[in-house]
């Protein structure tokens, strides 16, 4: 009689280790970083997973498992047993998670984005990065990663950019360090809408730059005015472009000190490859693109068309 009772006691714990759940949808679980196989079946309980949890204990150490539980993010599909449920945290995939950092957001606002994504671990203080040191792409993480490591592949990723690009610069480039380059790239960033115009727009600087001509670039101006922490909020005026800064071009000669946002591939292709232009200037058409120019002359001709559309606009 005891050998049946056993046998039907250990027929039961096994139909129940091996006999799909009851929940209905599919249910996301994460398990935090050194989460004991324990924790996680208390918390399969409270999640509603489970109803017990002395069996998924019983079995992570039948299966050999109690180690080899990951931590992450996973996705429970519904009819799972509770066998199959252990053997997806020990050997199934986690989740992946994304974030997109866009192109031209400064070191701040990247801060910001990661600092704000749910499932990493740490805290990233932008004060220890350097401008322009962060590339803008789509970055796949897990849960329980640490900030820290995705700041090292934003970095690790726009060093090997920075490196591309410089090894392609032309003949038109009067750019002489990478971080020259990163800086002029910055600039276009921020100052280009449509991708077509920014190799053109890297020649009007590259051009000034030989010439000793000031940048004039409203986008260093709002840098000095903000240094990145915050959006200006309005328009540039007068007295603005009189900041005394090394990042207003409209007062000092050549690139300033450093970028002023996080340029992506194109940017940087273009700061290295200027187009073959002779254009001095640009200025917004009103529809999204530039007017360029190489003369003073057809420039202010080109601001009153501008400023004739502005008119229009806000009437």
């Amino acid at each position: 009689m005891l050998f049946a009772a056993v046998s039907c006691f250990l027929y039961w714990v096994w139909h129940e280790y091996t006999s799909p759940k009851n929940y209905q949808n599919q249910i996301r679980f994460i398990i935090e970083p050194g989460a004991t196989a324990d924790q996680v079946a208390s918390h399969l309980v409270t999640s509603g997973v489970l109803e017990s949890s002395w069996i998924f204990r019983l079995g992570a150490r039948f299966d050999d498992l109690t180690l080899k539980i990951q931590s992450g993010e996973f996705l429970l599909n519904s009819g799972l047993s509770t066998r199959e449920i252990l053997h997806h945290f020990a050997f199934g995939k986690t989740l992946q998670r994304s974030l997109t950092v866009p192109e031209g957001l400064n070191k701040w606002e990247v801060v910001d984005l990661v600092n704000s994504s749910l499932g990493l671990r740490g805290i990233i203080d932008a004060r220890n990065l350097l401008e322009g040191s962060l590339f803008p792409d789509t970055y796949f993480y897990s849960w329980g990663d640490t900030r820290e490591k995705l700041i090292e592949r934003m970095k690790t990723k726009m060093d090997r950019s920075i490196k591309k690009s410089w090894a392609l610069r032309n003949k038109a480039s009067v750019l002489q360090s990478p971080k020259e380059l990163v800086t002029l790239a910055s600039i276009i960033e921020k100052e280009a809408s449509l991708t077509s115009e920014r190799s053109r727009i890297s020649a009007v600087f590259n051009n000034r730059l030989k010439l000793g001509m000031r940048l004039q670039a409203d986008p260093t101006v709002i840098y000095a005015l903000t240094g990145g922490t915050r959006k200006l909020g309005r328009g540039l005026s007068r007295s603005d472009l009189r900041l005394r800064s090394p990042y207003n071009t409209y007062l000092i000669a050549g690139l300033p000190p450093g970028p002023i946002t996080n340029p992506g591939e194109v940017s940087l292709r273009a700061a290295a490859q200027p187009s073959n232009s002779t254009d001095l200037y640009f200025v917004s058409d009103g529809k999204g693109g530039h007017l360029f120019a190489r003369t003073l002359y057809q420039h202010n001709i080109n601001v009153a068309r501008w400023r004739k559309l502005k008119r229009r606009k806000y009437r």
